[in-house]
Formats: structure tokens, C-alpha cells, sequence
């Protein structure tokens, strides 16, 4: 039977194993490197993206949309104000084509979308396309 003394000796033990909290090493990549020349050190390269293909929205000049729907359109889907959407319907009107905003692949496409769903339910046969713009 143990004595009083050991007892007491235990118990301090266990209660101090249970209220140290673990030590836990730290995780390989915050040791430092071995002195003896066996560890490498890797160093991170950044990695050089290129930008994405931008591609700008054109409209086409017709003989029937009405410039006024052309202001409107150029305002409602490319966020130009009056004077700027007017001037680049002007272009459109002089040159044939007119670019009106340059855009991501996929914002480029979803604008052309909306420009002719909205000309086609006005009854208008504007066209409207995207190009790759070229590096």
C-alpha cells in the first residue's frame, strides 16, 4: 500500500500533466535550416500572368435605326453620358462603325446580347459585334 507521501506525489503529477498544455513542434517550413548543410532552401518565384483578351464593342452603322435609339442604347448599356454617346453615334454615322467600350471576352459578348435583344424588340435592325482588340 503506498504511502501518504506518494500519494500526494502522484496526485500533484497528474494534476500538472493535465493543465500544461502539449507542446507542439512548429511545422517544418518554420524550423530553422540545419547547420550541417543537409537542408535546401527553395525560394518562390512570382509567377508572371498574362492580362486577359480584351475585345471592344462595335456598332454598325444601318440606313433605318434612328439616331436617337443609338444615343439611347450607347447611354443604357455602355454608361456614357449624353455628349459622348451622341459623338460616338456620330462616328458610327460617319465612319460606318463606331467602337463603344472595350471589355473582358465574356462582359463583351453580354453587352452585344443586350444591345440587340433591346434593338429587336424596338423593331430596329442595329448590329452590334465584338473584335479581339490586338496586343
Amino acid at each position: 500500500m503506498p504511502c501518504a507521501k506518494q500519494g500526494n506525489a502522484l496526485r500533484h503529477k497528474i494534476t500538472t500533466m493535465a493543465t500544461r498544455l502539449p507542446t507542439v513542434p512548429p511545422p517544418p517550413e518554420l524550423m530553422p535550416p540545419e547547420r550541417d548543410g543537409g537542408a535546401t532552401l527553395l525560394e518562390r518565384r512570382p509567377q508572371k500572368t498574362k492580362p486577359p483578351q480584351m475585345y471592344q464593342v462595335v456598332m454598325l452603322n444601318d440606313d433605318y435605326t434612328p439616331m436617337e435609339f443609338v444615343v439611347f442604347a450607347i447611354q443604357e448599356f455602355f454608361g456614357k453620358d449624353r455628349e459622348t454617346a451622341t459623338q460616338i453615334m456620330l462616328k458610327i454615322h460617319l465612319d460606318g462603325k463606331g467602337v463603344c467600350g472595350v471589355y473582358s471576352k465574356d462582359v463583351a459578348a453580354s453587352k452585344v446580347d443586350q444591345v440587340l435583344q433591346t434593338a429587336r424588340q424596338a423593331g430596329h435592325p442595329l448590329q452590334c459585334l465584338s473584335e479581339p482588340i490586338e496586343p
